[in-house]
């Protein structure tokens, strides 16, 4: 599938260079959203540190102007980390980008959509929320790597198994702990 698409500058306005053929192209990746919260600190700080992690990650697409091919995608991620049984910290964060997807059969456009471009913003997630954890006074946070197409692949297969072949094939969530 990443040989069939064609990289666009990044800078071209919707309807430019338009081949005819298939097009992907990355618009902008921003956060839409951030949240920090520690709300046993300083207390946390002075008891022992037994850190117990929560990831939960949700995607969302939906198109900006559809009819140009461009589409919002949207990583939202939830980390919660306790320390004997408090809340030593809460990190909210919607990291989002703004994507050319045409020329792509549909089912393509919703995996590009459902796996491909949350794959593409969860690095700037991860590194925004290690950055906060570290920032907050807190150990070091590594987020493990997240495979988005079996995510994907996951969803599909469940809406398939509840008879309905349409919906959201870009939302999905997961829990890591």
């Amino acid at each position: 599938m990443a040989e069939e698409n064609t990289q666009n500058s990044g800078n071209s306005a919707a309807g430019e260079g338009k081949s005819g053929g298939p097009e992907f192209a990355i618009q902008k990746i921003f956060i839409k959203d951030l949240s920090f919260e520690s709300p046993d600190a300083p207390d946390v700080f002075l008891r022992e540190w037994k850190g117990d992690t929560n990831i939960q990650l949700n995607t969302n697409a939906r198109p900006v102007r559809e009819e140009d091919g461009i589409y919002e995608v949207e990583l939202g991620l939830t980390v919660t980390t306790k320390s004997q049984d408090q809340t030593a910290y809460l990190v909210e964060i919607k990291q989002a980008g703004v994507f050319i997807i045409r020329g792509f059969p549909e089912d393509q456009r919703n995996q590009l959509l459902g796996s491909y471009c949350p794959g593409t913003l969860f690095p700037f997630a991860r590194e925004t929320v290690a950055d906060l954890v570290a920032k907050g006074g807190f150990p070091q946070l590594l987020l493990q790597p997240v495979n988005f197409e079996a995510l994907y692949a996951k969803h599909m297969a469940e809406q398939k198994g509840q008879g309905s072949g349409e919906g959201a094939p870009a939302s999905g969530s997961a829990t890591t702990a």
